[in-house]
């Protein structure tokens, strides 16, 4: 045979072979992680912490979620501006002081896995609220926003708890990863930015495109993840109506005046701490990046309580009282 023939089938079948790769990979990809979850993603579970850790985690945390459980919380409902039925509990305040916070959870997660903050923010006055996110909990929607789609759910909230508490009410959002993805995201709304005094995003990644890249390389040992990412981001924008590069964190950050603090956690293996770094980075306006050592994903306030709420207390009295 022709040494340039040869070659030349050895390429395109070395192609071919890889095409049929990244579109195995691209749709085990998007069934993972776009439709609906069904509980808690053990991947990310994985990566809170390590079994001894855990375990001391919920002994720790048991007083404070049990406290949680006791109080009487309210259901709210609201229509996404896509007609998706968008639920909340919410937590009123005993001592009102004029401030409320919106609670954004992670990925394949719901509302009440936010309940270490309630007492927190109830305890200084606040109207908390603990939100569902779309396609989580008691909220409709059979894709997940990944933030990108979630940011307009977050300014449906903004714009339902300013008219039901008035123009005083000062606005904070809290997110926890996938949830501090999205209120970072929904800052490059021009109501966003007219209405909140204040944004906290725990373990954040940047965008959809740059967290699903780096979990393939790292945890599924992907060499080359741009082809399996585009294929991916091409049956999300079909199915879900948005592609995995259509915003970002970053994006949303560069003309923001809203102060920021952000916090992550130094041994978080899935959202790369980089990534709150490149976050603060592109912020201009009034910001903090607190790392809790030794904490893995989404567990830094459980790894360093006291350290997580000094912080936040801190910040949100420096904010208010410039305000």
């Amino acid at each position: 045979m022709n040494p340039r023939l040869r070659g030349g089938l050895f390429a395109g079948g070395t192609a071919a072979g890889f095409g049929v790769a990244a579109a195995a990979a691209s749709v085990m990809l998007y069934r993972q992680t776009v439709p609906r979850p069904n509980g808690v993603n053990k991947s990310i579970l994985k990566e809170f912490a390590d079994e001894t850790k855990f375990e001391e985690y919920k002994v720790r945390m048991k007083p404070l979620m049990d406290w949680v459980n006791a109080q009487k919380m309210k259901e709210v409902f609201i229509t996404s501006q896509d007609h998706l039925r968008l639920h909340a509990f919410y937590l009123p305040a005993k001592n009102p002081c004029g401030k409320l916070v919106l609670l954004h959870h992670g990925y394949s997660s719901n509302a009440m896995d936010n309940g270490t903050h309630v007492k927190f923010f109830h305890d200084l006055g606040y109207e908390v609220f603990l939100l569902d996110l779309r396609a989580h909990g008691k909220s409709e929607g059979n894709y997940v926003g990944f933030g990108i789609l979630d940011r307009y759910d977050t300014l449906d909230w903004v714009n339902y708890v300013r008219k039901r508490f008035g123009d005083a009410i000062r606005i904070v959002l809290h997110g926890t990863s996938m949830g501090g993805a999205t209120v970072l995201m929904a800052l490059g709304l021009e109501t966003i930015q007219n209405n909140v005094s204040a944004v906290i995003a725990d373990c954040a990644y940047t965008s959809p495109a740059e967290i699903f890249s780096d979990v393939m390389r790292y945890h599924y040992h992907v060499p080359v993840t741009e082809p399996v990412i585009r294929l991916t981001s091409r049956y999300s924008k079909a199915a879900a109506g948005y592609a995995f590069s259509d915003y970002s964190t970053t994006k949303a950050l560069e003309h923001n005046e809203i102060p920021v603090l952000l916090i992550h956690g130094t041994e978080d293996k899935f959202v790369p701490v980089w990534m709150s770094q490149k976050n603060y980075d592109a912020c201009h306006s009034r910001k903090k990046l607190l790392l809790v050592e030794h904490a893995g994903h989404g567990s830094s306030i459980f790894e360093n309580m006291e350290l997580y709420q000094k912080t936040e207390l801190e910040f949100l009295n420096d904010v208010f009282q410039e305000q």
